[in-house]
């Protein structure tokens, strides 16, 4: 008898998972996939985007395609999660599962700071991006402020990314002197999680460019052009950019997935949750490591995790013992403007954890814009 496999999230989790499935099981196995929105989008671009060097038509694709790969994909919200009935019910049918993988990402959230919403643009939000790319296009002078509101967040380098980006931007027009650039974050060092040694390198090209970086900063509320923090210091600024607060979905926070940490715990290995069949990948997951600190929420690892519970579930279905583990490997480019990029990978289940830093240079840059072609072609 064929099994049901439900796969909650259209991201990147959710699409490489029921893409190997399909590929590992017979047509007798069931695959859906479930999401409130009908598009895939690829939210790295969304950077480039906000420079006019992409179109948003562009980066989207509908999640629909799936169904011509024999992927069913149900166009909906959904509703409420029951683990011990193996169903999860949605805004237009309640589906049994033999297999649950919930890739459903974060919420985002920037109601939670008061004025964050009115005051500035999301750089996670694809209709924020849209607006800010026209913003930025009429900008001339005054101060740019990039706000991360609260940790985690995903992605941990876009923040920094769009510094350097808009710092290459406006040099590139002739009016860098009259445009400040400041970073105000909670973290102590930039992507803390990768190390002292890469934070300290991404904080000393900050200061390089003329961008201010500002660590230690946990804003309080937005107003009248200001932020205020905390500490009792402000901000003004003529442009603000913002990393809004993360929490998990409502459907899995009033459900029995969610743990102390505000997300669903996993196995660091396998990805399975405490109950049967049920895994969650992505930035949903929470997985703490080594040294206390956490799995940064990034949709390379989430890619990565997907690869192992794929292979997993299909090998327990089809009666093989080719399990795989997850081994914490990840890697992230840093666009740099004038061509160049970043890259630094490594493990960050090693302990201690051993992340490097390629020099800077065109050809990272050049396999960022390859690595998106080639993501479009290959899981639509």
């Amino acid at each position: 008898m064929g099994k049901t496999i439900l796969v909650l999230g259209g991201g990147v989790g959710g699409l490489v998972t029921s893409n190997l499935l399909r590929k590992k099981l017979g047509k007798e196995h069931k695959i859906t996939i479930v999401d409130k929105n009908p598009m895939h989008v690829f939210s790295p671009s969304f950077l480039w985007m906000m420079l006019s060097l992409r179109k948003p038509e562009k980066i989207q694709r509908g999640l629909s395609v799936l169904n011509k790969k024999n992927i069913n994909f149900l166009n909906s919200e959904i509703k409420a999660i029951d683990v011990k009935k193996k169903c999860v019910k949605t805004d237009k049918e309640t589906i049994a599962y033999d297999y649950l993988v919930i890739s459903l990402g974060a919420e985002l959230i920037p109601e939670a700071v008061k004025g964050l919403r009115e005051s500035g643009y999301n750089l996670y939000d694809l209709n924020d991006v849209i607006k800010l790319e026209n913003v930025v296009k009429e900008f001339s002078e005054g101060k740019v402020v990039i706000l991360i509101s609260k940790t985690p967040f995903k992605c941990p380098a876009a923040p920094y990314e769009a510094a350097f980006l808009l710092d290459y931007y406006f040099n590139k027009k002739g009016i860098r002197s009259k445009i400040g650039i400041e970073v105000y974050t909670p973290e102590t060092l930039p992507m803390p999680v990768a190390g002292s040694d890469i934070g300290n390198s991404i904080k000393r090209m900050l200061l390089e460019r003329n961008v201010t970086f500002n660590p230690e900063h946990n804003v309080a509320s937005v107003n009248n052009r200001t932020v205020l923090f905390e500490n009792g210091k402000s901000a003004n600024f003529d442009l603000l950019i913002y990393v809004p607060p993360h929490v998990a979905p409502k459907v899995i926070r009033d459900s029995q997935l969610i743990d102390e940490s505000g997300w669903i715990s996993v196995d660091p290995k396998t990805l399975k949750t405490q109950f049967e069949n049920v895994y969650a990948i992505g930035d949903i997951a929470s997985i703490k490591l080594s040294d206390g600190k956490m799995l940064p929420k990034a949709g390379v690892f989430a890619h990565f995790e997907a690869e192992v519970i794929a292979n997993n579930i299909a090998a327990e279905i089809l009666g093989k013992h080719s399990l795989k583990e997850f081994d914490g490997k990840g890697y992230c480019f840093l666009e740099l403007g004038y061509g160049k990029s970043g890259y630094a990978s490594g493990n960050f289940y090693s302990s201690p954890r051993k992340i490097k830093m390629k020099k800077p240079g065109r050809i990272w840059h050049w396999g960022k814009i390859l690595f998106e072609k080639h993501w479009m072609r290959k899981w639509f």
